[in-house]
C-alpha cells in the first residue's frame, strides 16, 4: 500500500530502493543508523513521541524489527512532504483503529495542500513586494514611506 502511494504521489522515499532482510527483533540501532543514513539520536527521538513503536531492549540496548524501515519510509515521506512532528502524529495515531493509511494521508494532504496554496500566495505578495523594492529609486528611507504611504492611499 505505501509503495502505491509513493508511486501514486511523485514523491519518492530515499529508503524505498533498500532491501532488508533481518531476523526479527535483533537490528540494533546503529546498523538502523547507518542503513537510513538517520542519526541514532533522531530514531531515539521518532521513539519517543511515538512515531516508532517502543523496541525490545536486550542487555539495555534497543532492538528494532525490520518493520522499523517501513515506519521509517512513511516518515520520511511526510517530513519531505512538510508534514509537521504533530502531523506525522496524527497520521500514525490520530484515526480510529481499522482507517486504512489510504484515508489517512487523504485527510492530511488536503490539509496540507490548503496549507501550500495559502503559503504559495503570501510568497507570490513577498515577491511583488521584493520586486518594488529591487526598483526603488529613493535616496532614504523617510521617502520610501512616503511612498509605501501613497501608494497604500491610492489602494483604498
Amino acid at each position: 500500500m505505501f509503495s502505491y502511494l509513493l508511486r501514486r504521489s511523485g514523491l519518492k522515499c530515499a529508503l524505498s530502493q533498500a532491501t532488508f532482510s533481518f531476523p526479527m527483533a535483533n537490528i540494533t540501532i546503529s546498523e538502523v543508523a547507518r542503513r537510513t543514513g538517520l542519526r541514532a539520536s533522531a530514531i531515539r527521538y521518532y521513539e519517543k513521541i511515538g512515531l516508532l513503536p517502543k523496541t525490545q531492549r536486550v542487555g539495555g540496548q534497543r532492538r528494532y524489527e525490520g518493520s522499523v524501515f517501513n515506519y521509517l519510509a512513511v516518515i520520511d515521506v511526510a517530513k519531505r512532504a512538510g508534514f509537521r512532528v504533530d502531523e506525522m502524529r496524527q497520521l500514525f495515531h490520530g484515526f480510529g483503529r481499522g482507517i486504512p493509511a489510504f484515508h489517512r494521508w487523504q485527510v492530511l494532504a488536503q490539509r496540507k495542500i490548503a496549507e501550500m496554496d495559502d503559503l504559495i500566495a503570501r510568497a507570490k505578495k513577498m515577491k511583488l513586494l521584493l520586486q518594488r523594492a529591487d526598483r526603488c529609486k529613493c535616496l532614504d528611507l523617510e521617502d520610501c514611506g512616503k511612498a509605501f504611504l501613497a501608494r497604500s492611499v491610492k489602494k483604498r
